[in-house]
């Protein structure tokens, strides 16, 4: 079987970052990159192009300076392209269930960093069956490694190394697929994995110095020793992965936003029953991806 990296191109330079990044995951993977361009078949001309030039003939332009921008940048990695006559969205949900990831460009907000999701980025996430990243407008190579020195590339000296994954974790709803996901990206990068739970203290509880039952594998112990209890598994099946555990007070978007800055990656997780709700993605996953500092996956699970 295949195994496709897949990306969303359209003409935004955004989406020409999501497909550097994107044609770096498939070589991570050992994959297939392919590029997917949606286009709408109508009759009405289209603007400033010579009056010969169809919408189809537009769509295929654009979808070529992607794949050649990627080709010259990596030669030797295996790409495929699709054209679709659909919508946005129909297409880069149909092309997700054949992808391990799909990834997607977001305008950068300036004067700080982080994301504008636009409405078919939001729709995919909300409904993708298979994890999104999102990448920022400019990310590069170099954004994921950690300072060289005299301002040498990561592409001219690859020992560079790469900077953390950070994961999100709600013990609360533990889940194989976010949690595997997490520790194989930092063993694809052969980095280290922060795992980051917040947590908030009831009244009564904070009084006591306890906080809540949460259900996991020590139902009443305290928050530390249950994150420690659902990645103790985990660490022995990527035991060559370093895991730092930060277990704190406070919101989870904010502790997530702010590890992002010195980070290659944040993923969290986004719940598949939340698809009812349209393109409600969750206010947490919602923060993160409007103020991360770096590319940010979303994984969805039950």
């Amino acid at each position: 079987m295949v195994r496709y990296v897949t990306a969303g191109v359209d003409e935004s330079g955004e989406s020409l970052a999501a497909a550097h990044w994107a044609a770096r995951e498939a070589l991570r993977r050992g994959g297939v990159l392919r590029l997917v361009h949606a286009w709408t078949p109508q009759s009405s001309p289209v603007p400033a192009m010579p009056a010969d030039t169809t919408r189809r003939d537009q769509a295929q332009q654009t979808l070529q300076r992607a794949v050649r921008s990627v080709r010259a940048a990596r030669p030797g990695l295996a790409t495929e392209e699709l054209l679709s006559a659909d919508s946005a969205v129909s297409a880069l949900l149909s092309a997700a269930e054949e992808s391990e990831v799909l990834v997607l460009g977001s305008r950068g907000l300036a004067p700080v960093a982080g994301f504008v999701v636009g409405s078919v980025s939001q729709r995919v996430v909300a409904r993708s069956p298979r994890p999104v990243v999102l990448v920022r407008a400019g990310e590069t190579s170099a954004d994921e490694h950690l300072p060289a020195l005299n301002g040498v590339s990561p592409d001219e000296i690859p020992e560079i190394p790469y900077r953390d994954v950070v994961l999100g974790l709600d013990p609360r709803h533990p889940c194989d697929e976010l949690i595997e996901f997490a520790f194989d990206a930092a063993r694809r990068r052969t980095t280290g994995l922060q795992v980051i739970h917040a947590f908030s203290r009831v009244p009564g509880q904070a009084a006591a110095g306890r906080s809540g039952p949460v259900p996991g594998p020590e139902p009443l112990a305290g928050p530390e020793h249950t994150v420690a209890a659902l990645l103790r598994p985990w660490r022995e099946k990527f035991p060559g992965v370093p895991v730092t555990e930060t277990v704190t007070e406070g919101r989870a978007a904010t502790e997530l936003v702010r590890a992002s800055a010195r980070a290659c990656l944040v993923v969290v997780g986004r719940r598949t029953w939340d698809v009812r709700l349209g393109t409600h993605i969750g206010s947490v996953v919602h923060a993160v991806l409007h103020h991360a500092g770096c590319p940010v996956a979303v994984v969805p699970h039950a």
